[in-house]
């Protein structure tokens, strides 16, 4: 990992109704560039340079240190540290990390740093609050339960790699020739990388064109204002699509990853975001349940949700048992399709004795 001194400008973070920050922030780089030639924006208010030069050069990361706080003029907290992550969370507090202790610093840091919120709250339902604790679970368990970017954001905790997707404000750079009051749309920043397929099937004109617009809503509205769908992998078909920023790095989906437990396809058409409680039941009115060995308790005859009338079953597929939680408390779930005498299919979870609509088929 690229070792990295990163000035951390806490009043620049975010861009007011006059723009005055990209400004005063553009003024910073300016400033470190008389410093250090290499110096590059990350986001507005975050800039970064390689330490290994100019720490040779000046005499130790201390002197580089002292140096750009003395000629940054603005409120700024300077971090040194392996890989951009821990770069930026070393700059927050205004330290320098020794090389190789990367894993030691990020251990205390919450889930939460990784900026990946329902990863963040899944893990912490598990009783997995710091980073330390996600580095020390099995990489191969994180890659089949939760997907590549999860694993990416494991090898960040462990300190064996120093980035992650939407770290870096792709826009930056145009955000910046505006304030300086260059050309806006000199530069490749403002067409698609390689890897971010275009919206209108490949890179064409109207896909640039469609490019430059997306980079203008970003800078206004933020970098989330602008998503794509994208698969990956997992068991739950809540978890098998995610949206990502526009002009985020691909990442390797492992959608084709074995997942014992999942439902076979087709894929419902309508993941439902709240689960409707339901009630399944044999001929008689006793209820059925999905025994330890995952066999049903009985034979399904009708199915009741959200309280409302019975219907009678037509058919059904499974269940699909899931085991998780294998460093923890073990969770049982099993999955079922079922079909009514209405003629709508839905696929059912159950959990602890309750069963639930997680999804309807078209």
């Amino acid at each position: 990992m690229e070792r990295l001194v990163v000035i951390w400008c806490p009043g620049l973070l975010v861009e007011g109704a006059e723009g005055e920050e990209a400004r005063r922030f553009a003024r910073v780089l300016e400033r470190a560039g008389e410093l250090c030639p290499w110096v590059h924006p990350v986001r507005l208010g975050v800039g970064a340079l390689p330490a290994r030069g100019p720490a040779r050069f000046f005499g130790g990361e201390e002197a580089v240190v002292a140096r750009l706080a003395a000629i940054v003029d603005e409120e700024a907290t300077i971090g040194v540290a392996d890989g951009l992550f821990a770069a930026m969370l070393a700059a927050r507090s205004g330290l320098i990390v020794p090389s190789g202790g990367t894993a030691d610093f990020l251990g205390p840091w919450s889930v939460a740093t990784l900026a990946r919120p329902d990863l963040a709250v899944t893990l912490q339902r598990l009783g997995v609050t710091t980073l330390a604790q996600l580095a020390a679970l099995p990489a191969a368990s994180i890659s089949d339960r939760f997907g590549a970017d999860a694993a990416a954001c494991h090898a960040v905790a462990r300190g064996e790699s120093g980035e992650l997707a939407g770290l870096r404000d792709r826009g930056i750079e145009r955000r910046l020739r505006v304030a300086r009051g260059e050309d806006p749309d000199r530069g490749p920043d403002v067409v698609p990388p390689p890897s971010q397929p275009g919206f209108f099937g490949g890179a064409s004109e109207a896909d640039n064109r469609a490019a430059r617009s997306f980079v203008r809503v970003q800078e206004r509205l933020g970098i989330e204002a602008v998503v794509m769908g994208r698969l990956r992998g997992g068991r739950d078909p809540a978890g098998q699509s995610v949206l990502l920023p526009w002009g985020s790095p691909e990442v390797e989906a492992a959608v084709g990853a074995p997942w014992p437990g999942r439902v076979p396809p087709p894929a419902p058409t309508d993941v439902l975001r709240v689960p409707l409680r339901a009630e399944v039941a044999d001929a008689t009115g006793r209820a059925v349940a999905v025994s330890g060995r995952g066999l049903l308790t009985g034979s399904i005859e009708r199915l009741s949700v959200a309280g409302g009338p019975w219907q009678p079953v037509l058919g059904w597929a499974g269940p699909w048992p899931v085991t998780e939680r294998w460093w923890s408390v073990r969770r049982r779930r099993a999955r079922l399709q079922v079909v009514t005498t209405e003629g709508v299919a839905r696929l059912l979870c159950t959990e602890r004795g309750q069963w639930w609509v997680e999804a309807v088929y078209d």
